[in-house]
């Protein structure tokens, strides 16, 4: 019986070595630097995977790295175009965005984030927003997203 529970043990411990080795392999990814201007610091503007796109905090900048000033609509709108640009580089889109967060630095522009933030995600998927004392460069928002791979449909 104890030479039967060593060959079982063993037999166990190669399979979930295999398992392992499967599921490292499918946690692999590709970091993209995109079209909105190089990330600020040591991070990628996007890390993507068999199971979603991992979009890093974009700020109100236009694609050559100048901070958009006015409205907060406008620099959401400005956030929400940069989102955009990394998620159709890494082979995804905004309709396929399942979870938002938000920084913003005055829950006062909560609002009019809110207006400008739902002509773009029209799908209302998980969204948290948080007010922060300061973001990166002075601005007053930043945003950041998970989404599906366009390869990929709910339920599969």
């Amino acid at each position: 019986m104890e030479r039967k529970k060593r060959v079982l043990v063993a037999s166990l411990r190669g399979l979930l070595q295999q398992s392992i080795a499967q599921i490292s392999q499918l946690i692999e990814f590709t970091r993209l630097d995109t079209k909105p201007a190089t990330a600020i610091g040591p991070y990628s503007h996007a890390v993507q995977t068999p199971f979603g796109v991992f979009v890093s905090g974009q700020l109100p900048a236009d694609f050559e790295g100048n901070l958009v000033k006015g409205t907060m609509r406008e620099k959401t709108e400005a956030v929400l175009k940069n989102l955009q640009e990394v998620l159709v580089t890494a082979k995804s889109s905004l309709d396929r965005i399942v979870k938002v967060q938000v920084f913003l630095t005055d829950m006062k522009d909560f609002a009019e984030m809110n207006e400008e933030y739902e002509k773009w995600i029209t799908h209302k998927p998980a969204r948290s927003c948080v007010a922060v004392k300061e973001l990166p460069k002075g601005v007053n928002i930043e945003i950041e997203c998970i989404a599906l791979p366009l390869t990929s449909e709910p339920g599969e």
